[in-house]
């Protein structure tokens, strides 16, 4: 693999260019804050692709001790996430340049936005643990202030859960690192698993619960039940594109450590057929059902969408947990569908607030004629999230169950596509009333007529591209799957 500073250029450049937002005077005139944000992430984006074309490579950073280096590496799963992370941050971004005009301290929150951009792309070539542990703190910390950017007492409190619950998480993930350094023969990300046999022989308990411990930890970041608390609390308070890549994006960072953790670490045979499994498995549709069930009776917009994630992450868990390559195809699918999907539903969300100031499900009758395009796109996403062909949810949930029929799991091969069938049930029963209302109300709210209010192009652009996004990536997904088997045949093949 060859040695390329460039995979440092998109990590720290953006984090260099927030900080200076940071501490700029506070007379700067807005639309100068909006161009270096702007600029930042055009830049950010073009050295991400550029290092993509360039194809995997490694760069040693420097020293912590001997045997702990600050490493990153640009393999095929860092390469996947770094581009979902891109596409979604850039469009959220651009949305926020209207978005929050109506919002104060733009130069906090512009500033916050650079430098978390740059700390999960770091997050996402992380190439050993140790790196990825220091990126992924540092994630916590610097995403905080999107959370409780609104500065109410709501938005405080919800910042301190998401804190409380994120470290408490990450500090299990610390606690595994110890011992995956004790017994392993390094801490670099490896297909296949680290683990040292002549060491591991006689500890494969207590390695079994330190798995487990390192599973739960970054399921925290995950939504994972019981540890989905946070999650509900923050995404509905943040600002609409805060709240869009807190939902499709950094969650997946704890999806993202969970395979590093399955599939890098341990490796996919040291779990197989154990407890871990199959209690993990437990906890993934335990908390696909129980978000489900949430969502269809939340009544709060946004917070029906945030418990939306819930479930539909532990979808991508699963995935994950079944330890075969349909199972791992379909959690890969759907880490770049939900994103999509989600992040979507999160913006045109925003608009409706932007524009009308309605937060609750009930107040939204008619809004279909007065925010047509937005609703349209809304109404696509919604079917790609409950898995409507041809859209994109389909796709990714059909290998899921795929994956679950072929696994080898007792009651999980059919108990699990039968709970995903429940959830996109529920599902569709908690989205698509919000279109069909708010494009027939009824006659009494149609005697009372409707006025446009329908967001402007800056918002709506980026809204028509994850709507188009979310139906054509269902419609054409050969490239793809053609992507992620590399990544599968890697993985089984260690």
């Amino acid at each position: 693999m060859k040695e390329s500073g460039m995979l440092l250029f998109p990590i720290f450049f953006p984090i260099i260019l927030g900080t200076l937002l940071l501490f700029m005077k506070k007379t700067t005139k807005r639309k100068t804050m909006v161009l270096i944000t702007a600029a930042g992430l055009l830049i950010t984006a073009l050295a991400v692709i550029c290092v993509l074309v360039q194809g995997e490579a490694a760069f040693t950073l420097f020293q912590l001790t001997t045997l702990l280096p600050i490493y990153f590496k640009a393999d095929a799963v860092g390469r996947l996430f770094v581009s979902v992370v891109t596409v979604v941050w850039v469009l959220a971004g651009i949305y926020g340049f209207r978005y929050m005009e109506h919002e104060d301290c733009n130069k906090r929150y512009f500033g916050f936005y650079l430098i978390v951009y740059g700390i999960l792309v770091g997050l996402d070539f992380s190439g050993n643990l140790i790196t990825f542990y220091l990126f992924y703190e540092c994630m916590t910390l610097l995403s905080l202030p999107l959370v409780f950017h609104s500065r109410t007492r709501e938005a405080v409190m919800a910042g301190l859960k998401y804190l409380f619950y994120s470290l408490c998480g990450a500090y299990l993930a610390l606690f595994g690192l110890y011992f995956v350094n004790r017994y392993g023969n390094t801490l670099t990300f490896t297909p296949g698993g680290v683990l040292d046999p002549s060491l591991v022989t006689g500890h494969e308990a207590l390695l079994l619960v330190v798995a487990f411990l390192m599973l739960l930890g970054f399921g925290v970041k995950a939504g994972l039940f019981p540890m989905q608390g946070w999650l509900p609390a923050a995404h509905p308070v943040a600002p609409a594109p805060a709240s869009a890549v807190l939902s499709g994006i950094i969650v997946k960072s704890g999806v993202l450590g969970i395979i590093r953790v399955i599939y890098f670490i341990f490796g996919a045979q040291f779990l197989q057929g154990t407890w871990v499994q199959k209690v993990f498995l437990t906890l993934t549709l335990v908390t696909v059902f129980l978000g489900s069930m949430l969502a269809y009776m939340e009544k709060g917009l946004k917070k029906r969408l945030a418990y939306s994630t819930v479930s539909q992450v532990s979808y991508i868990l699963f995935g994950l947990a079944l330890l075969n390559p349909a199972g791992m195809t379909g959690a890969l699918l759907h880490v770049i569908f939900h994103a999509v999907i989600k992040s979507g539903l999160f913006l045109c969300a925003g608009a409706i607030i932007f524009r009308t100031g309605k937060r609750q499900v009930s107040q939204l009758k008619g809004i279909g004629k007065e925010m047509p395009v937005t609703i349209g796109c809304m109404t696509l996403l919604s079917l790609a999230l409950i898995g409507i062909p041809p859209a994109s949810g389909f796709v990714s949930k059909w290998y899921l169950a795929e994956g679950a029929l072929a696994s080898d799991t007792g009651i999980f091969g059919w108990l699990g596509p039968v709970v995903l069938l429940l959830s996109a049930l529920l599902t569709a029963g908690y989205l698509l009333p919000i279109p069909m209302k708010g494009f027939f109300p009824g006659e009494e709210e149609e005697k009372k007529g409707f006025e446009k209010k329908e967001v402007d192009s800056v918002m709506l652009v980026p809204l028509l591209i994850l709507a188009v996004l979310a139906v054509l990536l269902g419609m054409f997904p050969g490239g793809l799957l053609s992507c992620i088997a590399g990544i599968t045949g890697q993985l089984f093949a260690a």
